[in-house]
């Protein structure tokens, strides 16, 4: 009797919980596309160690506000703004990063090319 009513309400939060996964897929193909970018300029040379570290620190932070939003299986439009709105401050810190004329080019961990005014 037990076992059967495990049953029907795994029935009943499957689905909820298969929704809150799929409820943000622009946020997850962001979230790659980003993370991409920032493989690209640690293997360019265009960001030191030190920036991709950060940098994955920053895409880690978005990830964890997405995990909160998911967490009651409704992502409303306010969590979705504030998700936008996140993942726009990591892809201007992205692109400043690469930009910012500091560079590891022979990948030894030292910056080559200090930015200097």
């Amino acid at each position: 009797m037990k076992s059967i009513k495990a049953v029907a309400l795994l029935g009943l939060f499957l689905p909820v919980l298969a929704m809150a996964q799929a409820a943000t897929p622009r946020v997850d193909q962001r979230q790659i596309n980003q993370e991409a970018r920032i493989d690209q300029g640690t293997a360019s040379g265009s960001l030191t160690q030190r920036e991709t570290a950060r940098l994955a620190q920053g895409q880690q932070r978005v990830g964890n506000i997405e995990a909160q939003a998911k967490a009651d299986g409704v992502v409303t439009r306010q969590e979705r703004a504030h998700l936008h709105h996140a993942q726009e401050v990591e892809s201007h810190r992205i692109y400043a990063q690469k930009h910012d004329r500091q560079h590891d080019f022979n990948h030894n961990g030292r910056v080559d090319r200090a930015y200097r005014r």
